[in-house]
């Protein structure tokens, strides 16, 4: 963090895609620097986007308040709970009314990356992902599909990189997974690395292990009903979906039953 005159800049980088926030509320800069402290890039460091945050005046209590994302005159207006904000993408700045709560944070950080993601063929997946022999494999599913308990179930030699929010865009290898702060059940950020990703799963409880390959209209139904993104403007929207299409183009895409023992991932 750089303070100077009580002044802060604290730069998040996820997925090769770095935040930055500047400020003079101290509170809000030791929140960012604990809750992302294995994302930190150096305060100089260039951003993709920056946000002037100042606190909010009234705070909201509780994790469940809806989002509300709209877009005119070129700029994106996000409300959710405390957490006000609105984002120009022609200059990559924003502000940001927000709380020092790491829920007011990760909404914000989340919201962003997905519509920064929506422009470079990427997108954000309720999913857990974890790398394994220097490939990532990637658990999808509504809550209590089994995310946390294949994440529990991992061998020793499998990585983590998150067990709620998988990020997922092109690189030179093709998809490729990055590790995530955003934490669901087991409370642990994942690993700041990358790894081509080789097959996703779609969780489901089962009297016994059965994988079963997914046809590529269904595979595209599949993956989109855990995508996460709130806004609704139409070019962002439909880039989404053509992300997630050429997403399943070239990642086999499976039906995952299982039973909670650890020989599922033999059989993966």
């Amino acid at each position: 963090m750089q303070r100077e005159s009580a002044r802060f800049r604290v730069v998040i980088n996820i997925g090769g895609l770095a935040t930055g926030f500047v400020g003079t509320d101290l509170a809000i800069a030791q929140s960012l620097e604990r809750r992302y402290h294995g994302y930190l890039a150096s305060p100089l460091a260039p951003a993709t986007c920056e946000f002037t945050v100042v606190r909010a005046t009234a705070r909201v209590e509780g994790d469940n308040a809806g989002v509300e994302i709209t877009h005119h005159d070129g700029r994106w207006f996000i409300r959710r709970g405390s957490l006000s904000a609105e984002y120009d993408p022609v200059a990559a700045r924003g502000s940001a009314h927000l709380d020092d709560r790491p829920y007011d944070i990760d909404s914000l950080l989340r919201i962003v990356h997905t519509l920064l993601l929506a422009r470079e063929g990427g997108f954000l997946l309720h999913a857990a992902s974890a790398v394994r022999d220097g490939h990532a494999l990637v658990f999808a599913g509504a809550s209590g599909a089994g995310k946390t308990t294949i994440c529990r179930l991992a061998p020793p030699d499998a990585v983590l990189l998150t067990d709620e929010i998988s990020y997922l865009r092109p690189t030179a290898y093709g998809y490729t997974a990055f590790g995530t702060p955003f934490t669901g059940e087991l409370g642990i950020p994942g690993m700041p690395i990358s790894a081509p990703v080789r097959a996703v799963y779609l969780l489901a409880h089962g009297d016994r292990t059965r994988i079963e390959p997914m046809r590529p209209a269904e595979a595209v139904r599949s993956v989109l009903r855990h995508v996460l993104f709130f806004a609704t403007e139409p070019e962002s929207v439909q880039a989404v979906l053509n992300a997630v299409c050429q997403f399943t183009r070239s990642t086999p895409v499976y039906r995952l039953e299982f039973r909670p023992e650890p020989d599922v991932w033999e059989r993966i």
